[in-house]
């Protein structure tokens, strides 16, 4: 079994959106047509050249890396691995409330096809949710887990999302934000014990932005528990505005065990949707792109340098 854990620089950008990305940028629903499914793969091409782009224009290649998926994205996949970028790629199925296997049995075949640096999954768990639904999810986590560490080459990193309960937000009047602020936190920490109780052991955990240092450095202590020394964090960007990134990326750039972040649609939806709208040009969208992600990398490393 591999060592469990990985605590180097990580700059992720992700576009392994499917179904969101399908309805909302394309307005499309149901089974794609194969010209449909090439549009899309086209459009996150774009993203995929503003990440090479960045590159070229400063970004560290040894601390940066991509997230796309194999529906869309394989070729990216291919190429970015030839290159020798750092590459993670989502297993899950696409919008699903519960955590199930994107390729059902065969998850490991497709993990294998690729060999990502990193096998991601993103899981909404609220440790005070549904027992029954939980303790299922926790199973299949597990086995993708052992797998991993046992018989991959691939790391683990784990997209951990705690919506709330209806009666979690019925204690404060319906305030989402509040929720965020007072009881998301904690709701976190737990969640993390209950999943390495339950055998499952990311390598990286992909955390929603946190307000505070103290929360910050809960969510590491929790992460590193029981001798995990080398388990990173990484914050994700859960699509808000640029200055609500850039203060979660300032916030955990100071908390050691943070070693990065996965910024997606904050760097890319808006571009995109301007260039599909002939708005600006391939060029330009990818230009703007590269930029964003260049300029979420300054500041982590820029406030992590300050800490």
């Amino acid at each position: 079994m591999k060592t469990v854990g990985f605590n180097n620089p990580l700059y992720i950008l992700p576009f392994d959106h499917r179904g969101s990305f399908q309805k909302k940028m394309f307005g499309w629903t149901g089974t794609l047509t194969p010209n449909q499914t090439a549009q899309i793969a086209a459009t996150k091409e774009v993203i995929y050249d503003a990440f090479v782009a960045a590159l070229e224009n400063g970004a560290p290649k040894d601390k940066a890396g991509i997230l796309v998926d194999e529906q869309f994205g394989a070729a990216i996949l291919f190429d970015a691995a030839a290159q020798g970028y750092t590459t993670c790629c989502p297993a899950e199925k696409s919008g699903q409330d519960e955590f199930d296997f994107e390729y059902g049995e065969q998850f490991a075949e497709h993990i294998e096809t690729f060999h990502p640096t990193f096998c991601k999954v993103l899981v909404r768990y609220n440790p005070e949710g549904d027992r029954a639904l939980n303790e299922r999810q926790r199973a299949r986590l597990w086995r993708l887990s052992e797998y991993l560490h046992n018989r991959s080459q691939s790391m683990f990193m784990f997209e951990l999302l705690v919506p709330a309960e209806d009666a979690q937000l019925a204690r404060l009047n319906s305030d989402k934000k509040k929720y965020d602020l007072e009881l998301r936190p904690g709701l976190m920490v737990e969640a993390i014990r209950q999943l390495q109780d339950g055998g499952v052991e990311p390598d990286v955990w992909k955390i929603e932005g946190l307000e505070s240092r103290q929360h910050c450095e809960n969510v590491v202590a929790a992460a590193r528990r029981g001798g995990r020394n080398k388990v990173g964090c990484i914050i994700l960007g859960r699509g808000e505005d640029d200055q609500k990134v850039h203060e979660w990326l300032a916030t955990a750039s100071h908390v050691p065990g943070f070693i990065g972040f996965a910024v997606g649609r904050t760097s890319f939806w808006e571009p995109l949707v301007r260039y599909r709208a002939n708005e600006i040009t391939r060029e330009e969208a990818v230009n703007q792109i590269a930029e964003r992600y260049r300029e979420f990398v300054s500041i982590f490393e820029e406030q992590a340098c300050a800490a």
